[in-house]
């Protein structure tokens, strides 16, 4: 294997134990990546189990395919079709549900896909390559006040303005379509600099969060999977920033807790309905050993919960 195309699973023990993989279960990878968490599944399951394995990545796709096991089933899109393409493949409930969110290293090591302000590239970022604008087209296009609420708001850059202002002016002089030339261009727009990290590092994950939707899919996914899980099937998230974390976290905390009613109403305490899910143990790191390892774990965040028997 190439070191452009390996990838370690982050958080792969703690994430099957959180699993509680059953030999007979019926599970969901909803981000096949290059199978690191999905081939640890596949081991535990015995004949009867089954693995639903989606991907947005033509890439990821191909990686999946290639492992020629009965127990897996390969979809190529994005985990916010999960209940619609599970359905159509006759899957209605399952026992547990994986998203490994963010960028793999094949991506981020590949200089084609435009990841990576580290390697010279084309600008396109998209997760999936057979459809949608890249980030050139869109940054050539784009008004200087959308662009910089994005850089703001997926980037939580603080320069965003002068970041957008910058782009735009440079995009007059000729197209910006090579990751080199964006974070050059986004380099010199920046005044300081904050220890250890690149000036282009969160205008670059700003765009690629823009480009692919990642959050407004995260937050269409989420209610699918309580509604595709089994009484005591679990739900596990790893995410890589505070952005996906916080919508993991809330979404957690909004279906732990039960309907509110109105102070003093008839109801007594064992009659309140049941909340859908429930939340299982603290928020999961990666431990020092693993960061020391794989330096991309760091910003790991893995947060599960439980689906109870209350009705969708």
């Amino acid at each position: 294997m190439s070191d452009s195309s390996h990838h370690v699973a982050v958080l792969l023990e703690e994430a099957l134990a959180a699993l509680e993989v059953k030999p007979d279960g019926v599970y969901v990878d909803a981000t096949f990546g290059r199978g690191g968490h999905a081939q640890a599944i596949l081991a535990r399951l015995g004949t009867a189990g089954r693995l639903v394995a989606f991907d947005k990545d033509p890439a990821a796709i191909e990686a999946a395919r290639a492992l020629t096991d009965p127990r897996l089933r390969v979809i190529h899109a994005g985990f916010a079709q999960m209940q619609q393409m599970l359905s159509a493949a006759g899957v209605v409930k399952v026992d547990g549900v994986l998203l490994d969110l963010g960028v793999s290293s094949p991506q981020l090591n590949d200089a084609a896909r435009g990841f990576s302000f580290r390697k010279s590239g084309p600008l396109d970022m998209r997760m999936d390559t057979t459809r949608g604008r890249t980030a050139a087209e869109w940054l050539a296009t784009v008004n200087e006040r959308e662009l910089a609420e994005a850089i703001a708001e997926y980037g939580e850059e603080r320069f965003a303005k002068q970041v957008a202002r910058a782009i735009v002016a440079a995009r007059e002089r000729g197209p910006i379509d090579t990751t080199r030339l964006l974070s050059q261009v986004v380099a010199e727009a920046i005044p300081t600099r904050e220890p250890g990290q690149d000036p282009a590092t969160r205008t670059f994950q700003a765009i690629r969060i823009y480009i692919n939707q990642e959050l407004e899919e995260l937050s269409l996914a989420l209610p699918q999977c309580v509604e595709l899980l089994a009484p005591g099937g679990r739900l596990v998230v790893i995410s890589f920033h505070s952005l996906e974390d916080r919508i993991v976290k809330r979404f957690i905390r909004s279906e732990a807790r039960p309907d509110k009613f109105p102070a003093k109403f008839p109801i007594k305490a064992a009659d309140l309905p049941q909340p859908r899910l429930l939340p299982v143990g603290k928020a999961v790191h990666p431990s020092a050993r693993e960061c020391a390892a794989n330096p991309r774990a760091r910003s790991a965040v893995m947060r599960v919960a439980e689906r109870t028997g209350a009705a969708v």
